[in-house]
């Protein structure tokens, strides 16, 4: 006889899988004991509703925002790479997706070209010459309001540059190819979705008192766009057209620098044109390390995403997650979670611009990796006072609100890039004339020993405030090679330090579970960042999970969303699966 059993698998996945079971005319105690094994993996969770999912045998992006993936895949239909597309759909998100992203941010670019060789571009906002340790204090105290709305909160952006130098080294269109779509969606105009006109709504009151913000997002009765309205931005469109046509060198070194300096002179700022002239996008070198017999790269410093993504798994693979979650899905989640914690306590001592402080390449190590993974209790959660010392620490050292887009070709071009303006609408400020929404990275710094920031996390003397120094990110851009070095996904996430615990949540379903991607992706997250010192999760988040983790010693949090992620996978029949974060706006399409 057989029986037809339906369930959800471990880790919060949507889809209800049905299998049939031949049902033993014997020992049906023993049966019904593996039935009901079943249904306590299958109750751990519920998931957002289905990711937005295409598959493509040529070329695949994920992304953001609708009109981006188009316009990506408008540049695979004319023979473009997927470095091509992939840039392409950041410069269109500037536009359409202005609230987080933009060329007034940042980006970490990861790329594994078609001849096997690997690309770090480090386009992280830079202090300005005149920045300082003390910049953001008052009578020795912090106020944290001026690192993250205002003139003070920018850093010198870099997107621009790393784009530019992407396509030159990996690329095969001009970057005035790359700015066309965003150039039509600004003068042309593009219906407001529902995340922007939030992000517009929720923080009309600081946007307010900026005239060059005032006049893009409200409208001449001085309403704030809504959902539905169509946005049209001039200035905008003026200043990529402007690239498109005299290179970025108008941008850092010419009419666009001048006037970001000239503005910021009058109303209290201090980056300078000479800050942008100084400007550059610098190549870095990945972090190779690998799990479950693959190959995980990452970013290095300035991004903690690439180290603590790798010292997360490294923690991890000392236990058997798949077992585990199959006997008990509430140990499995209390075991990342602490992985979790113990990465997020190094970060606030130990990282930093690699440029300027010693960050040892120890936080990877086999052996620390070991020692801090023994540190894990499996039944009760763990106090972690402080950070843990990798070995050689002085010596072995690394060299000197967010969007992600993934994209990959049949030519085994793999791309992951995760852009960023900080938070919603980064400092508010848009400069009269130009149309760009600038960052507000300084906030990324730790502006006072122990003192959160925006995302609630705290930092240590490495990442303090220096002249012309990179703030610390979560950003993770990560690609993913099988064993024989082949690329098998890529992925990176939106939502500040949840960035960090999305990427390893998706690796971690895709590889220890067995999960489809768009299933990894879905999934309810959950997260740890050492302080506060609590599990945070999203709110539909398996009750009986929260109140095991509870139960075990954790303080546990409810925050809503988990951060967006967008990833591609290549399937086991060679065909290039992308998927978007229904959380988003996102669509992923191919050819």
């Amino acid at each position: 006889m057989i029986l037809f059993v339906t369930f959800r698998a471990f880790c919060g996945y949507q889809n209800l899988l049905t299998i049939p079971i031949m049902l033993p005319p014997k020992g049906f105690m023993a049966f019904a004991l593996r039935v009901a094994s079943i249904i306590v993996i299958s109750s751990v969770m519920t998931s957002y509703s289905s990711a937005d999912t295409a598959v493509a045998e040529r070329a695949i992006i994920a992304a953001g925002h609708p009109l981006a993936t188009d316009a990506a895949v408008d540049v695979f239909r004319e023979g473009g790479n997927a470095v091509d597309a992939a840039v392409t759909a950041a410069l269109t998100l500037g536009v359409v997706d202005g609230e987080n992203s933009g060329i007034g941010g940042g980006c970490l670019i990861l790329i594994r070209t078609a001849d096997d060789k690997l690309t770090a571009i480090d386009g992280r906002e830079m202090a300005p010459g005149a920045a300082h340790k003390d910049m953001f204090l008052r009578d020795g105290k912090p106020v944290p309001n001026a690192s993250q709305t205002g003139p003070l909160a920018s850093g010198v952006p870099g997107a621009l540059a790393a784009y530019d130098l992407a396509l030159r080294k990996c690329g095969s269109i001009k970057l005035s190819r790359a700015l066309a779509p965003g150039i039509k969606a600004a003068a042309d105009g593009f219906v407001v979705d529902a995340s922007l006109a939030g992000a517009i709504r929720e923080t009309a009151g600081n946007l307010k008192h900026f005239d060059g913000s005032r006049a893009v997002f409200f409208k001449p009765d001085g309403e704030p766009y809504a959902k539905g309205d169509k946005l049209i931005q001039t200035d905008l469109a003026n200043t990529y057209r402007q690239i498109s046509a005299n290179g970025i060198d108008w941008f850092y070194r010419g009419p666009f620098a001048q006037t970001i300096g000239d503005w910021m002179a009058k109303n209290g700022g201090i980056i300078t044109a000479d800050d942008f002239a100084a400007y550059e996008a610098k190549l870095r070198e990945p972090i190779v390390t690998t799990y479950r017999g693959n190959h995980i790269i990452g970013f290095p410093p300035p991004s903690s995403g690439g180290v603590h993504v790798a010292q997360i798994l490294k923690m991890l693979q000392h236990f058997d997650l798949k077992s585990m979650g199959q006997r008990n899905p509430i140990e499995a989640s209390h075991v990342i979670a602490e992985a979790f914690k113990l990465a997020f306590a190094d970060r606030a001592y130990w990282l930093g611009d690699a440029d300027f402080v010693d960050v040892p390449r120890g936080l990877v190590d086999k052996v620390y990796t070991l020692r801090q993974a023994q540190k894990i209790d499996r039944k009760r959660a763990t106090d972690v006072p402080s950070h843990g010392t990798p070995r050689d620490w002085q010596q072995d050292l690394f060299e000197r609100h967010t969007t992600h887009i993934a994209a990959a070709d049949a030519a085994g071009n793999w791309v992951a890039i995760t852009a960023t303006v900080n938070t919603t609408l980064g400092s508010k400020v848009i400069v009269p004339g130009t149309g760009v929404v600038l960052n507000n990275e300084m906030d990324d710094f730790s502006i006072y020993p122990g003192m959160p920031n925006a995302f609630g996390l705290v930092g240590a003397e490495n990442n303090s405030i220096a002249p012309r120094k990179r703030p610390l990110s979560s950003m993770s851009p990560t690609i993913v090679l099988d064993k024989v070095g082949e690329p098998v996904l890529t992925l990176g996430a939106a939502g500040g330090p949840k960035i960090i615990t999305q990427v390893v949540l998706t690796i971690v379903r895709v590889f220890d579970f067995d999960r489809p991607l768009p299933e990894a992706v879905a999934g309810p997250r959950f997260h740890h960042q050492w302080k506060p010192n609590a599990v945070m999760h999203e709110h539909n988040f398996d009750a009986n999970i929260v109140e095991g983790l509870r139960e075990r010693g954790h303080n546990v949090e409810d925050i809503g969303s988990g951060g967006r992620t967008q990833a591609i996978a290549r399937g086991p029949d060679g065909k290039l699966i992308g998927v978007a974060d229904p959380r988003g706006e996102g669509k992923a399409a191919g050819l």
